[in-house]
């Protein structure tokens, strides 16, 4: 079964995770140390997918869709510790994109 979540929906459900253990979030040092081991997960499965360093046949298999979801995981405890609303910081990411990149790349359908 899929389901498909807002980002705030998504944050709640950390938020909701989080909140039954005493200890919490984690300090945001450690988040981040946390956030760049799971980014160095996500780096070394995508080297062994496409890049010229294979798994070894003793390692487990793990997919990108695991990888992404851990990253994604410890970023939204990261927000909820700083109280960020991650859907207010993409919409101004994408503002910002969309101004100051408007004419950064090549369209599809544009011919130069």
């Amino acid at each position: 079964m899929t389901l498909t979540r807002t980002m705030e929906e998504m944050q709640d459900a950390v938020d909701v995770y989080i909140s039954q253990f005493e200890e919490g979030y984690f300090q945001p040092m450690e988040l981040l140390a946390r956030l760049q081991e799971e980014l160095g997960e996500l780096a070394r499965e995508i080297q062994h997918m496409y890049g010229m360093k294979k798994k070894k046949d003793t390692e487990a298999i793990r997919s990108l869709e695991e990888e992404m979801g851990d990253l994604l995981f410890v970023l939204i405890c990261l927000a909820n510790r700083e109280q960020i609303n991650l859907d207010m910081a993409l919409g101004r990411v994408m503002d910002k994109f969309a101004t100051r990149d408007a004419d950064r790349w090549t369209k599809k359908g544009d011919v130069k």
